[in-house]
């Protein structure tokens, strides 16, 4: 079964998306299944991972609905309350039930404090959401945010982390450090995965290449080995850059034949639990 990791819906009338603003040109209008499936069907994606947008339960619950309408969304990444333990158990609770709740992220890189992640509270949470058997995704943007996954890691070292987008790399600045250590660092963790997704949007929306993502997968494949990473789209996000055809056969051409198998579906279905 080929999986996409990540992917996103939002619906521009129902929901609130404090980040989507006009000025987010293609992105700033509904996107809901029916615009994927074609784009599924000739890639031959059977089965998605649909991922949070937004940090409440409002969209949790709009996600599990889709979810329920729809086979090809194998797994939920939802949104819980973090900061206080006892409102994640009833989260947990609240959610948990349902067969499709696979995970749960926070929308990290929207926090004006780069250490939210390591606040008491939500490390306690977390051991809550460890004890629970769901998966953590983190959607880093800083350096300060990849640090912190050593440290969850270490607290938490039957929690499943998964880092977002390869901590999103500055491949239009051709940055290679710290995110090359960081990342290294990360992965010598046996609980801590990576999404080889939103990589286009990182790099020159206009003029990227295969070749300018090429060195990032490499050292993430060296790293991490294919049973530890998985594809990911990152639609629609990812049409700032390209389209859902070009991110696909980009991954396929990146992480090449060996391991495939691993990345494009083995990996997030064990990780996720629906294999």
């Amino acid at each position: 079964m080929i999986v996409d990791a990540h992917q996103h819906f939002w619906n521009l009338d129902t929901g609130d998306y404090p980040w989507l603003t006009p000025d987010a040109g293609v992105l700033y209008r509904t996107y809901t299944p029916e615009h994927l499936a074609p784009e599924l069907a000739a890639t031959g994606v059977q089965a998605t991972v649909l991922v949070q947008a937004a940090d409440s339960h409002a969209e949790t619950e709009a996600m599990l609905a889709l979810a329920d309408a729809h086979d090809f969304i194998a797994g939920v990444v939802g949104w819980i309350p973090l900061t206080d333990p006892d409102e994640a158990a009833a989260a947990i609770e609240r959610y948990g039930s349902h067969r499709k709740f696979v995970g749960v992220r926070h929308l990290i890189h929207e926090e004006p404090d780069p250490d939210w992640l390591v606040r008491e509270g939500v490390l306690e949470s977390l051991g809550v959401l460890a004890d629970s058997g769901l998966a953590f995704d983190v959607v880093s943007l800083l350096p300060r945010h990849l640090e912190h996954v050593v440290t969850l890691a270490s607290r938490h070292p039957t929690l499943r982390i998964v880092i977002d987008h390869l901590s999103k790399p500055r491949i239009k600045d051709g940055v290679w450090q710290p995110w090359a250590e960081q990342m290294a660092a990360a992965a010598a963790f046996p609980n801590v995965y990576a999404k080889v997704s939103g990589l286009v949007t990182e790099a020159d929306h206009a003029g990227w290449t295969v070749e300018d993502l090429r060195p990032y997968v490499a050292h993430a494949v060296e790293v991490f080995g294919p049973e530890r990473l998985m594809f990911g789209s990152d639609w629609p996000v990812a049409l700032l850059a390209a389209d859902y055809r070009t991110v696909y056969e980009t991954a396929l051409a990146l992480v090449g034949e060996e391991g495939r198998d691993e990345v494009f579906g083995g990996t997030a279905g064990r990780f996720y639990g629906f294999s």
